[in-house]
């Protein structure tokens, strides 16, 4: 196996792992908030090393803030969605 070989199967893993991450955290976003704050709550232990407990508080999720401008839906008094609009028929023009 050569080292472009190598160079090249470390990339291409490294854009799978990327991308499953970001699909996870755009899909299941609530799943993602708490297995991120279990990770984080396990780095962030007292007697660990303080490059890991520094790791484990920036992969802490963001807490809601309880206003209605953080869009976190969890009081549901942010409102109804607003209603979609009625479907609309497509009009064909003849080309000139």
């Amino acid at each position: 196996m050569s080292t472009f070989e190598l160079v090249q199967g470390a990339i291409i893993a490294l854009v799978v792992v990327v991308s499953a991450y970001v699909a996870f955290r755009k899909l299941l976003p609530k799943t993602s908030t708490r297995v991120m704050a279990r990770v984080s709550a396990s780095l962030n232990r007292p007697g660990r090393a303080g490059v890991v407990r520094s790791l484990g508080r920036r992969l802490q999720p963001a807490t809601a803030t309880g206003s209605c401008g953080d869009g976190c839906g969890s009081c549901g008094s942010c409102g109804p969605a607003a209603p979609k609009s009625e479907a609309q028929p497509l009009h064909f023009k003849p080309r000139n």
